[in-house]
């Protein structure tokens, strides 16, 4: 599925809108800073599946610094069966240059 832009997403979280959300950053650095998605680390993903599997048939948006490791988390969900899976492109850096 076609990867989102810093702005779509900001756009959808402006309004509230209701996804499945995934950081896949280290749980350091989702304390240090945050967009209020469930926060589970590449290294850790193949060992959580069980939290997102009800998620599988919907649109599921993945971030996390600078998108290279939520890329990655889109290719090995896409294996597992997840089709509809959009990488934040830039991360969380243009998330953040996109606010200033």
């Amino acid at each position: 599925m076609e990867d989102i832009t810093v702005e779509e997403l900001k756009e959808r979280l402006d309004k509230n809108e209701i996804f499945p959300f995934i950081d896949v950053r280290e749980e350091w650095e989702y304390e240090e800073d945050n967009l209020g998605a469930l926060n589970i680390p590449l290294s850790t993903l193949p060992h959580q599946l069980s939290e997102i599997e009800k998620h599988k048939g919907e649109e599921i948006i993945v971030h996390c610094r600078s998108g290279a490791r939520s890329g990655n988390a889109k290719k090995f969900l896409e294996t597992k069966g997840y089709y509809k899976v959009r990488n934040v492109l830039g991360g969380i850096i243009a998330y953040r240059n996109l606010e200033e």
